[in-house]
């Protein structure tokens, strides 16, 4: 594919990243992404690390994902030896078993990478677009700090969200599963980065109209998956399909 950055329009200035829940059922819980940032930090000192440049430029780049609600998971094997997750919160827990049920998923035992480390997976609605060339990475909340690590690590990724807009999921790699995950509403689950044709260009987040052109292009492209072990092959085709504009930005009313 080639690409010829124009003088104006939407390459020449910030890049334009749209965002939305693919889903409006309890969208309420799940917040809006946050540009990631460090309040009341020391500013006072001319050589503080929160006046540095690099780690201003660093931090404006990468966004927020937080966890919408409390899990307290365990994991077990039943007696048959299938793998089984256990919700330690029990009748305490702040969300029904059922309804957990329905975003969280163990992982096909004959899917993991690794025989001993189970993987979970939380959907969540969160859909990334752009009208540009723009990848996301999903990677782990590095900068933030939690006195109880989690005992292993979250899977990222890398894909096109020009051509590929999909729901965003957490998905975790449990190195010691004899340790539960523990999961606080609020805490950061984890950031995503975005990078477009030039890395000095700044980014812009606002949140988009599910237009019927955008829903269409999703139910085009999605279950592909389900189909395709290699679903980066199916991109050129994506394209062929995919509308002009995607991104309108929603009008706050």
């Amino acid at each position: 594919m080639t690409y010829e950055r124009p003088e104006e329009g939407p390459g020449s200035g910030p890049i334009t990243i749209g965002w939305f829940r693919d889903s409006d059922k309890g969208g309420v819980i799940y917040d809006p992404p946050e540009r990631l940032s460090f309040r009341q930090t020391n500013k006072a000192h001319a050589k503080s690390a929160s006046r540095c440049p690099a780690v201003i430029q660093m931090e404006s780049r990468y966004f927020v994902i937080k966890c919408p609600f409390d899990i307290h998971l365990g994991f077990t094997r039943d007696d048959k030896g299938q793998p089984v997750l256990i919700n330690r919160a029990g009748i305490r827990s702040s969300v029904r078993g059922s309804k957990l049920g329905e975003k969280l998923k163990l992982v096909s035992e004959a899917e993991w990478r690794y025989p001993d480390r189970p993987t979970i997976q939380l959907m969540l609605p969160y859909v990334f677009i752009a009208d540009e060339p723009v990848y996301v990475t999903q990677l782990g909340a590095f900068a933030h700090y939690r006195p109880d690590p989690l005992p292993g690590t979250i899977f990222g990724g890398r894909f096109p969200i020009n051509l590929w807009p999909r729901p965003l999921m957490w998905a975790f790699e449990w190195h010691e599963p004899d340790k539960d995950i523990v999961l606080k509403r609020g805490e950061p689950l984890f950031y995503c980065q975005f990078e477009g044709d030039r890395p000095e260009r700044p980014v812009t987040l606002v949140e988009a109209e599910k237009t019927p052109e955008l829903l269409a292009y999703m139910d085009h492209i999605s279950g592909a998956v389900n189909y395709v072990n290699q679903t980066f092959s199916l991109f050129q085709k994506a394209e062929e399909a995919r509308p002009a504009v995607l991104l309108k930005p929603k009008v706050k009313g």
